[in-house]
Parts: C-alpha cells; sequence; structure tokens
C-alpha cells in the first residue's frame, strides 16, 4: 500500500475504538451468560420460554433445524438477547476487518519498539477469540435466536435482516477452536513476531523470588547514592506490564498460530514458558480457560503435533508441582518489598517524583500476584500441597497496596512537578536531538513529531503551582498514530531503523502520564476489582486474615479494595456491579467492629470487675480481718481459701507472661491500627466512613450492657442499686475514652448518644431502657409495698424503710430510695427519664383520684349536709354512722401521698444532680420561679412551675398533676361539678380523720418522723392535691384548704371528746397530722391553725408521743 493509503487507514483509531468496544461486547456477553436476569446459564433463573413444558418440541424442532426455521406459533419476544447477539457479530465482523487491513500492510510489530501498536493488535485479537469462545460457552443460543426470528416474522410477515448471516456465524463457530486456528493461518507471521517481542521482557517478570530478592528488586536502600537518579528503562511500559496480559497473549497467540511451534524453537520456549505459569486463564471477569486441557484437546486433533501434547503434559506436571510453591515465595517477598518502599517514601516523598517507576512496577507486581491466587484458589486443583493456594496473610499485601496508591495521590502535586520539570527540561531536548539526527523525515511524521517537541518545550511548573489541569491524550494517540504510520510495510520512515526514537518517546508517554493520568495508571497496575466477581473468595481470603493476629491491623484493606469494584464497570453493561461491592463492603465492616467492640467492651467488663472490687461493700471482709488480727484471735487455717486484696493483679514476677488483660490491650492495639488505612472512602457512590460502623455496634452493644447490668428480673422483682450501677457506667465510660488514644473516634457522642437513649422508655432498637426498668421496679416493688405499710416513709432519714416482720424481706428499701441512691438514678436516666416515672407515678395517681371520685359520688348526700353541720356534734355523729368508704378513702389518700413524697425526693435528688452538673442553668432557672407570683395568669405561673418541676425545684402547685387531673376531664362534665367532687373528697377526708385513731399502727415514731402505717403522707397528698384541682377549677385554693382545716380541727377536736380507751389511744399521733398538714402547706399558717386547733393540744400530743418513744426505747 502507498503512504497515503496508510495515512487514511487509521489504524491507530479503529484499534483503540475496537478494542474499548469489543471489551464492552464481551462483558455484555458474560453477563447474559451468567447475569440474574437472561442468564441462561442457572436453571431456576434461565427466560421462562425456554422452561415451559409447551414450548419443549419447538425448541427442540429449533435446534435441530437451526438456522432454517419454518415456525409458526406464539412465542414471547426475545429482542434484548438477539441484539447482544447481533452486536457480538459486528465486533467479530469489524474485528476481521482490521486484522485483514494489518495483514495487507504487512505491519511490523515489535513491544520494545511500537509498543502501544503491538499491544492493541495483541488486545484485538485475544478479545476477538474471547467473544466467540464466551459466545460458544452461553447455552440455548440457538433457540433464542431462532425463536426471536419465528417472532419477528409472525410480527412483520419477515424475519430479521441480520438473522441469515448470524445463524450462518453460530454455525460456523459451533466448534470455535478449530474455526479460529483456520482464520488464524494468513496471520501466524505478524502474530508470531508479535509475541517473540515478549521474549526480553516476559522471561525477566517471571523470575522466582529468589532472584527478585538476590537483585534486591523494588528496593529503594539497596543503592542509597544511586536514590536520587530517576528511575528509567528503554522499555517503560513494559516494566508495569501484567503478566496475566502477556501469559494470555503467549498461550491464546500461539493456540491460534500454532505451526509457528514446530518451525520456531523460540515460540516453542516461550509457549511452554508460558504453559508453567499456571493452570487457569482469565477470559472476562471470573470466566477462565483451563490452558492445558484446551491445548491438549486442540492439538490432539492435529496430526504431527504428538510431542507438542507430550509437552503439554508436561508443564502441567510442573505446574501441579512448583507453581504454587514459587507463587506463593513471591507473595512473601512482595510483602516486605512494599511494605519498605511505604516507608521510605512515606517518610521521603520527594522521591516520589524519581522513583514513581517502582511505585507503578510494586503495585504491578501484587496485582499479578493477587489475581494468579484468586483465580486458582476458585478453580483448585486436587494436589498434595493445597495450603499454597491459601494465603492467610493477603490482608497485609492488599494494605500496602491501597497506602502505595493512597500515598499517590496525596503527593500527586510532588509527581506532577518532577515529571513537567522533567519534560520539558530534558524530554523535550532529547526529542529534538532525535529528530534533528533524523536523515529521512516525511512531512506528517514531521508535522507530529515537532507538535510533540513544542508541546513539552511549552510546559512550565507554575502550571503545576496554579493547578492546571494536564491533558497528553492527544500528545499520546498522535503518538501511537506516528506508530502504526511507521510500522506498516516500506514505510518513509520505519521505526525498526530508528529505535532512539522510540525510546524516548516511549519514556515520553510514561512522563506524561505521570502528569495528567496518575488516576488511570494506578487503576490499570493496582485495581483489584476481580474479587467482586469473587466474593467467595473474597470473603474467605478476609476469614483467614481475621483469625491471625497479626493480620488484624491490616483487615481494613478488604473493605477498601470494595472501592475498586465501581470502576470495573462498562457503559454497555453498567447493570453488571450494581450494589455488590456495598455489600461485601458492608459485610467486612461490621465483622471488624463487630471483633473491635467485643474486645473494647470486654476491657471495659474485667475493669469494671476491678473496679466493683473497690466498692464499700466489699470492705466488710477486710474490717473483719483487721479486727482479727487486732484481738489476736487465731488466723484461719490452711484449708480456707483467703480472699485476694484488689491490686494483686498487678503485681508480676515475669513481665513476659502475659494476662488476658495484656492480650486484650494487644488485639486491640492490632485492630484498631487498621482503622489508620483511610478515614473515608466510596464504594457504589456511597461515602463509608469505617469508624461509624464501630460507633454504631459499640452503641447497640453498650445498650445491651446497661441494661444488662441492671439486673432486673420481673419474677423475683429484683434490680441492681442505682449507685452500684453508676458505678459500672462510670466505670465503662472510662474505659470506652481510653479508645480515643488507640483510634480517632467521638467517644464523647457515642457515650451522649448512650445514656440519652438511657432515659427515653425504649431506645432506638425498640428495647427496654434501664428508665423503664427502673420505674416499673418502684412501682411495682417498693411503692406497692409502701401501700400496704410493709416499708414506711422515713422523713428523718429522707427515705423508705422496712417495717419489722416474721418475713425476711427481698430487699432493704434504705438501699434503694436514700439520698445517695436516688441522686444515682438521676445520674442515670436525667431529667427526661425522671419525667417518664413522674409520669407513670401520677396515671396511678389519677387512678387513685377516679375511684375516690366514685366514692364521693356514693356519699354525696351525707357530705354535702357534713358540710353545713360540721360544728354541730350531735348531728355529726348520726351523719357519720350513714357515711361509708371512710377507710378506703383514707387508705386511697394515703397512697397518693406516698407516690407523692416518693416523687418529691426524687425531684429533691435530681435538683441536686442538676446543681452540680449545670448550676450556671439553675440559678435563672430558680430565680425565675422565686420572681414568679400566683396571683399572675395561671398559665403564665404554669408555664414557669413547669419549667421548675424539670429541673427538680417544688413548686406550690404541680404542674405535672395539673396536667394530669386535667386530662381526667370529660365533655360530660361541667367545671361545677368537678368543684363540686374535690370540695366534697376535701370533707370526706376531714371527717374521716379520727378513724386513724382506731389503727394500732398510727402511732408516731420518733426515729423515723412519720407514723407506721404512712398516714403522715396525708399531708402531702392533702396539700398538693387540693391545689391541683382547684388550679384546674380555677378556685381559691387558700379558701379552699381554710374550710377544710376548720373542718378537719372540729373533727378532731370532737375526738378528745371521746372517753373511749380504744379510739383515743392514738389521738395524739393524730393530732400531728394537723401540723404537718399546715407546716407542708404553701397556703396555711400556723396562726389559721390556732385559731381553730388550740396550740396547747398539739404541744401536748409531741410531749406524749416523744414520751412514749423515750419509754418504748428506754
Amino acid at each position: 500500500m502507498s503512504a497515503a493509503m496508510d495515512y487514511q487507514q487509521k489504524l491507530a483509531e479503529k484499534l483503540t475504538i475496537l478494542n474499548e468496544r469489543g471489551t464492552g461486547v464481551l462483558i455484555r456477553m458474560n453477563y447474559i451468560k451468567k447475569g440474574p436476569i437472561w442468564t441462561c446459564a442457572d436453571p431456576k433463573l434461565r427466560p421462562t420460554v425456554l422452561t415451559e413444558k409447551a414450548m419443549e418440541s419447538a425448541i427442540k424442532y429449533i435446534n435441530k433445524k437451526f438456522p432454517n426455521i419454518d415456525f409458526r406459533g406464539n412465542i414471547v419476544s426475545m429482542s434484548c438477547l438477539f441484539f447482544m447477539f447481533t452486536y457480538s457479530q459486528q465486533e467479530i465482523l469489524l474485528s476481521q476487518f482490521i486484522m485483514s487491513t494489518l495483514y495487507a500492510c504487512q505491519c511490523f510489530f515489535d513491544i520494545a519498539f511500537n509498543f502501544d501498536f503491538t499491544k492493541n493488535y495483541l488486545d484485538l485479537i485475544i478479545t476477538y477469540t474471547s467473544v466467540i469462545i464466551t459466545l460458544s460457552r452461553i447455552d440455548d443460543k440457538k433457540a433464542l435466536i431462532g425463536m426471536f426470528n419465528c417472532a419477528h416474522e409472525m410480527s412483520n410477515g419477515c424475519s430479521d435482516p441480520s438473522y441469515p448471516r448470524l445463524g450462518q456465524m453460530m454455525m460456523e463457530y459451533e466448534h470455535p477452536w478449530k474455526k479460529l486456528t483456520e482464520e488464524f493461518g494468513p496471520h501466524t507471521k505478524s502474530v508470531t513476531s508479535a509475541l517473540l517481542s515478549l521474549r526480553m521482557v516476559y522471561p525477566r517478570r517471571n523470575l522466582p523470588a529468589e532472584q527478585w530478592r538476590s537483585s534486591q528488586l523494588l528496593s529503594l536502600l539497596s543503592a542509597p547514592a544511586n536514590m536520587l537518579d530517576p528511575a528509567s528503562c528503554d522499555t517503560m511500559a513494559c516494566e508495569y506490564l501484567s503478566t496475566e496480559v502477556m501469559e494470555r497473549w503467549i498461550i491464546i497467540g500461539f493456540l491460534l498460530c500454532h505451526s509457528s511451534l514446530n518451525t520456531n524453537q523460540a515460540s516453542q520456549e516461550l509457549w511452554k514458558m508460558g504453559l508453567r505459569s499456571g493452570l487457569f486463564l482469565t477470559l472476562i471477569r471470573d470466566e477462565v480457560l483451563n490452558i492445558h486441557k484446551v491445548s491438549e484437546d486442540l492439538f490432539d486433533s492435529i496430526k504431527g503435533y504428538s510431542k507438542r501434547v507430550a509437552d503439554i503434559k508436561e508443564c502441567r506436571e510442573h505446574v501441579l508441582t512448583n507453581i504454587g510453591a514459587m507463587h506463593r515465595e513471591r507473595r512473601h517477598f512482595l510483602r516486605g518489598a512494599i511494605k519498605e518502599l511505604f516507608k521510605v517514601l512515606d517518610d521521603e516523598p520527594g522521591l516520589l517524583g524519581p522513583k514513581a517507576l517502582y511505585v507503578i512496577m510494586a503495585l504491578s507486581f501484587s496485582r499479578d500476584e493477587v489475581l494468579w491466587l484468586v483465580r486458582h484458589s476458585e478453580n483448585m486443583p486436587k494436589i498434595k500441597m493445597p495450603e499454597d493456594y491459601i494465603d492467610n496473610q493477603m490482608a497485609e499485601l492488599l494494605f500496602y497496596m491501597e497506602k502505595l496508591r493512597a500515598l499517590m495521590r496525596r503527593y500527586i502535586h510532588v509527581v506532577q512537578r518532577y515529571h513537567v520539570q522533567y519534560l520539558a527540561q530534558f524530554d523535550a531536548l532529547v526529542l529534538n536531538d532525535t529528530i534533528q539526527n533524523m536523515y529521512v523525515c516525511p512531512e506528517e511524521e514531521s508535522v507530529l513529531m515537532s507538535s510533540f517537541v513544542s508541546a513539552l518545550s511549552a510546559l512550565s511548573v507554575k502550571q503545576v503551582d496554579n493547578k492546571e489541569e494536564f491533558d497528553f491524550r492527544p500528545l499520546r494517540l498522535d503518538w501511537l498514530r506516528l506508530q502504526a504510520y511507521t510500522s506498516v510495510n516500506k514505510a518513509p520512515l520505519p521505526i525498526k531503523d530508528y529505535p532512539d526514537l522510540a525510546k524516548v518517546m516511549n519514556l515520553i508517554q510514561f512522563h506524561s502520564r505521570m502528569v495528567d493520568n496518575v488516576e488511570e495508571l494506578l487503576q490499570e497496575t493496582s485495581e483489584v476489582s476481580i474479587f467482586c466477581f469473587y466474593p467467595r473468595v473474597f470473603e474467605k481470603m478476609f476469614t483467614q486474615s481475621s483469625e491471625e493476629m497479626t493480620m488484624k491491623r491490616y483487615l481494613m484493606s478488604f473493605p477498601s479494595v470494595c472501592s475498586h469494584f465501581s470502576n470495573c464497570g462498562h457503559p454497555l453493561c453498567p447493570e453488571e456491579v450494581s450494589k455488590k461491592g456495598l455489600r461485601l463492603c458492608v459485610t467486612f465492616l461490621e465483622q471488624i467492629a463487630k471483633h473491635t467492640s467485643n474486645v473494647v467492651l470486654e476491657i471495659c467488663a474485667e475493669q469494671c470487675n476491678l473496679n466493683d472490687q473497690l466498692l464499700p461493700k466489699h470492705c466488710a471482709e477486710t474490717i473483719s480481718a483487721a479486727r482479727h488480727r487486732k484481738q489476736k484471735k487465731p488466723l484461719p487455717k490452711k484449708g480456707e481459701i483467703q480472699k485476694e486484696k484488689p491490686g494483686t493483679e498487678s503485681l508480676r514476677k515475669d513481665r513476659t507472661v502475659l494476662t488476658n488483660v495484656d492480650k486484650m490491650h494487644l488485639t486491640l492495639t492490632e485492630l484498631c491500627s487498621s482503622y489508620s488505612l483511610t478515614s473515608d472512602f466510596i464504594v457504589c457512590d456511597h461515602i463509608v466512613v469505617p469508624t461509624e460502623f464501630l460507633l454504631s455496634h459499640l452503641e447497640t452493644r453498650l445498650s445491651e450492657i446497661i441494661v444488662r447490668m441492671a439486673n432486673y428480673n420481673q419474677t423475683t422483682q429484683q434490680i441492681a442499686r442505682p449507685s452500684d450501677l453508676l458505678a459500672g457506667v462510670r466505670t465503662y465510660v472510662a474505659g470506652l475514652h481510653s479508645l480515643a488514644s488507640y483510634i480517632n473516634v467521638d467517644v464523647t457522642r457515642l457515650v451522649k448518644s448512650v445514656l440519652l437513649q438511657q432515659t427515653q422508655p425504649l431506645d432506638s432498637r425498640g428495647g427496654q431502657t434501664i428508665t423503664t426498668l427502673y420505674t416499673n421496679w418502684y412501682l411495682e416493688s417498693l411503692l406497692r409495698q409502701a401501700s400496704n405499710s410493709l416499708i414506711v416513709h422515713c422523713p428523718t432519714m429522707h427515705c423508705f424503710v422496712n417495717q419489722t416482720t416474721d418475713n425476711e424481706p427481698s430487699f432493704r428499701a434504705e438501699e434503694f430510695s436514700d439520698v445517695a441512691e436516688l441522686q444515682a438514678l438521676a445520674e442515670l436516666i436525667g431529667p427526661y427519664g425522671m419525667k417518664f416515672l413522674s409520669e407513670n407515678l401520677l396515671w396511678h395517681i389519677t387512678s387513685q383520684v377516679t375511684e375516690l371520685k366514685k366514692l364521693v359520688i356514693e356519699n354525696m348526700d351525707v357530705l354535702v349536709q357534713m358540710r353545713s353541720n360540721f360544728d354541730k356534734p350531735e348531728e355529726m355523729v348520726n351523719l357519720k354512722k350513714r357515711l361509708t368508704g371512710g377507710e378506703n378513702v383514707l387508705k386511697r389518700m394515703t397512697i397518693i401521698g406516698v407516690i407523692l413524697s416518693f416523687r418529691a425526693m426524687a425531684q429533691d435528688c435530681l435538683n441536686d444532680t442538676l446543681n452540680k452538673h449545670c448550676p450556671f442553668v439553675m440559678g435563672p432557672i430558680k430565680n425565675l420561679k422565686d420572681l414568679n407570683s400566683y396571683e399572675a395568669e395561671i398559665k403564665v405561673t404554669l408555664s414557669v412551675y413547669e419549667l421548675a418541676s424539670a429541673a427538680g425545684l417544688t413548686c406550690n402547685i404541680d404542674p405535672a398533676l395539673v396536667a394530669a387531673l386535667i386530662s381526667m376531664q370529660t365533655d360530660n362534665t361541667s367545671i361545677d361539678e368537678e368543684y363540686k367532687l374535690s370540695n366534697l373528697l376535701l370533707v370526706y377526708v376531714a371527717v374521716s380523720l379520727p378513724i386513724l385513731a382506731l389503727d394500732n399502727n398510727s402511732s408516731y415514731s420518733r426515729e423515723h418522723g412519720g407514723h407506721n402505717n404512712n398516714i403522715h403522707c396525708l399531708s402531702t397528698a392533702i396539700n398538693q392535691l387540693a391545689a391541683a384541682m382547684f388550679t384546674v377549677q380555677k378556685k381559691n385554693i387558700e379558701h379552699e384548704l381554710k374550710d377544710f382545716l376548720l373542718m378537719a380541727s372540729s373533727t378532731l377536736l370532737q375526738l378528745g371528746q371521746n372517753i373511749e380507751k380504744v379510739e383515743v389511744k392514738n389521738r395524739e399521733s393524730i393530732y400531728l397530722l394537723l401540723h404537718m398538714i399546715v407546716e407542708q402547706s404553701s397556703f396555711l399558717s400556723q396562726d389559721m391553725l390556732e385559731s381553730c386547733f388550740p396550740y396547747v393540744l398539739l404541744r401536748n400530743a409531741y410531749r406524749e408521743v416523744y414520751r412514749t418513744c423515750i419509754f418504748t426505747l428506754g
């Protein structure tokens, strides 16, 4: 062909486009074969038209008569698959055309001279062959194509135009290798010459680890004097060319052009070397080629190839015996080599400029070993040494691959700055000198080379400093065009005659890629998205690495590698990868986070056990032992085991002996080191933050542990003391804060989130919290027994105490209700939890109020008369006989008083806790409450009281009780009716007070500061309930309580006139109730009390009660 024709062929452009399109078609064909929708491989997922019983005869007929079919029937359209087969047919035809053109041009191929041209040519052959092989492996392709054509004929009256040729192609490639070897007969010379150019590259890349080690491959420290010298060679791109790609070229190339194996010794040696590289080659994704089996089957069918069959068997035996161990040693070497390389470059990132080639080579070598192991692990042969195909240290290799990638990205400006200067100040000058020394330079080639020099000379470091974007893709495409122009037969400027031009241009190409194409180069040499298609192998490697202590620090490399998966997609098959990578990534991160959180919480649990030994409740034994020593009592016998003192676990005779805590800290250090790989990365358009998985696991586990530490048993009604739980929580929080010294996580946010959830009735997962557990326990255990007078409210000690009974109490009330315990409870459940506790307490109060109203309604007539005649003793005696349910009223009011007394104690402790934590917030709230006047607007007053009550402050009117009473109201009742019931309820209580004197338990206890049957809580109930009820009804509280005081005084004075000893036994104790009511009320005063009840009676009552106490105690 003439030179003009060579330029018009546009070989470079065609090769580039066809290779890209061919890869997409191949990926699409593989997806059809194994995809989830139109798969023909999995019987369960095959198109229904192929599995319907009614279609069996039609399918058999189509397969038998294909491609000549005369069929009528109702067949579902299979256009999606048919058109994909059409695309593959077009790719095959176009590839045949371009290969014929290259054959006609008699192109020169040598990987050392025209690297890009040769690589594109060999890639085209491999892609063409892979498409045909993959197509032949699709089941039912004839049936699908034939059925579509029948449907098309029925719909349009004629068959599809592309059907005859497509059908013919399917028949021709039914036995693909035989047809392919026939096609490539004329191309043997071109293919062989291209493959033989690998003789200087492939053997050098296929050396055993011993030779790598002896030559100190990838080591920057082997020659310190040359550390700043740029890493360079004549064949830059060949140094990081994948061995998998070269093996694919060699094996498939010599299968297609096998005649050279019998005529050329060099071809035979290179072929044997390829056969000894492994058992399988990747066609695409996880579709592999069993190279020995395919080669043997092909050569068995050809006469004169018996020696080659023997060579194949010999190579297979060599692979089974030696190759696994060789690759294992290579991985072992690479782990150390890239670790050393990373450490040096991380310490001196300026070396990334001259030694960038080392990084790219290290990544490429490591990637080759990963790919080899993955495809052979999935298809592992039956051999005596299967451990050679198992690598439990893969995490380390992947980890440092990711580290090197990140290092290149982080210091990209260093790499760019260095290579921009290299291109402008060295490469441009060398290229210019090379051009000047050429004795022949045609116009087209001269224009291209001149543009190279001018483009490189114009470069400046300022462009890097200004962060300008570089784009050398036109230059590299022009170099590919120049390779095509100079590689055809009888080219005016044959490239083989100008090796210096090839060397400098190959160097320029690499340097230009280091300026504008680093990311793509990293993808090319270190992308391991193959794991996406071998999930079982990937998960197995992760499991094996996680079981090794030394590999735990590298585990984060597995989820990080999942970010590669989105890069392996292709526009012709965008749905292939989908969310598979994200699922694997989440699985790995969950496992790492679970393991880390387990270790962290085990350490916290151990610290909690040690801290528990220091609690005051364990000091009794120490005190007892000290008393024994002081009193010189005999020592315990030898058989008795003496309890170790806290701290003995820290005494060591030998530091090399590791305790369980030491091992846990070591494990934690290793696991936390893995989080240093990256703070976040992107997988399938999702930003993944590894530490958030850890925090999520810790949040879930810590919530469960806190609830478990409460030790709540609903059956036995047992629970841990709040102070003990608080001590445990504080120990866990301190342990979690130590995690911040290992890894950069926001432990404070974690602790706040968990503890805040524990202040709510349910946590974020819908589980019970300690707020719910303690609320249930205090209501069901402590307050229920207090309602039955088994537990007594003790104002003196600000707690509840057990009554002395014959039965052993299930718990000591003071251990759960004293100030220290309720303050601990307030610390644990906070204001929100206290509000929930208060709401539950008020629910029980409203239940009692409902029952009280029913009793008032039953006795309404009598109570109305009593209210009018309370100062007439004779009539009151008659009316009392008609009154029923007085004891019930007092009992229910006492229960309300007990609940309100407990609530007041809890509120006081909440106030103390908040004053300790946020005094600057509590001060303004207290001032606002004190400055608020009850005479002001009631809504404003209640709003202020609500704020104050939430902070634990005591208010004249309980806003929560007011809200609870309002919620009881219905549309049927008026305010006047409610007021009447409230007024009569106070009357009912006032006239029923004398009944208390009949109860032997109504005696006043000086020790407790109250009555033994909790009737002193009536004062709290009367004051708070009256204030709330009359606030709701908008009445004067002081006036109503004054009326109650007048009526109660009159009733109790009448009690003093009774001379029956039984009734007056506890009269003095009951008198004290009036004083308590007035003392605790914000609306009554001592003057009001003295106006209706003689103070002398109160004085005598106190004297009598205290004298009785002294006599009893004395």
